[in-house]
């Protein structure tokens, strides 16, 4: 913890921000891993030395690259993480549609023989 509570609250944005590269599903403010330790000392550290919060986002990226934000911007490098649910969707369904579709009832129609005991189930008779 800083003696500064303006820098801790900075750091808490910034590091909300960003993903722990450890364990991937943890924003570095929430992450008890060594790495993330040590990535919010660097912070807490650019955060002193006078940067700004998108400089500091600048540096964690150009570092770690775009995985380490949790909302990496859209570009073409990152289209398919952006873009890639909404495919697999389209495509499961489009199969779903395909297969529904295919999939027909079976419309032999009855014979006579078959007719005659359908009316005498549904009339009682054996």
């Amino acid at each position: 913890m800083a003696n500064d509570e303006a820098v801790e609250q900075r750091l808490i944005a910034i590091a909300d921000e960003l993903r722990c590269l450890v364990c991937q599903n943890e924003s570095l403010t929430g992450s008890r891993a060594e790495l993330a330790r040590d990535l919010r000392r660097e912070i807490r550290s650019l955060i002193k030395a006078g940067k700004t919060d998108q400089e500091v986002l600048d540096f964690m990226v150009s570092r770690y690259g775009d995985f380490a934000r949790y909302r990496p911007p859209l570009k073409p490098s990152t289209w398919l993480l952006w873009l890639g649910p909404f495919t697999l969707l389209g495509i499961g369904l489009g199969t779903l549609t395909w297969y529904v579709r295919r999939r027909r009832p079976d419309e032999t129609p009855l014979s006579v023989d078959d007719q005659a005991k359908a009316a005498a189930l549904l009339s009682g008779q054996r």
